[in-house]
């Protein structure tokens, strides 16, 4: 897991934002979210989409801990999947908490994803 302390990278946003990497073997990666997805933050996490993506052929973004999904960080999971798409690779999607599912099904992406209720279950996606 990755556990960097707080820099200039914006790994750590004042606490409103945090990323965890979890490798699972050299195929697949998860993503943890923590924190609000907003105008602010949407931009780190597409990097970190991007960065992640780029190495490894299945990752899994589990947003299990955001508490608040806005319009951008929405956006910012939109152009993951479509580079996932594009690339022939796969992004998974843990919402975990009633915010992030209500905002994915409000805009009518929840569809657009492919969906799994935890990190083992999206693991287990082939």
């Amino acid at each position: 897991m990755n556990t960097e302390p707080p820099g200039d990278d914006g790994s750590d946003l004042g606490e409103v934002i945090r990323f965890d990497v979890v490798d699972h073997g050299p195929t697949a990666r998860v993503l943890h979210v923590v924190g609000e997805l907003d105008t602010l933050t949407a931009p780190l996490l597409a990097v970190r989409l991007a960065e992640q993506q780029a190495a490894v052929p299945k990752l899994v973004v589990d947003l299990s801990e955001v508490s608040f999904l806005g319009s951008a960080g929405l956006a910012a999971l939109v152009e993951a999947k479509d580079a996932a798409d594009r690339d022939g690779s796969r992004l998974l999607v843990v919402p975990g908490s009633r915010i992030v599912k209500r905002a994915l099904e409000a805009t009518g992406l929840l569809s657009l994803f492919t969906v799994a209720d935890d990190v083992p279950e999206a693991l287990g996606a082939r």
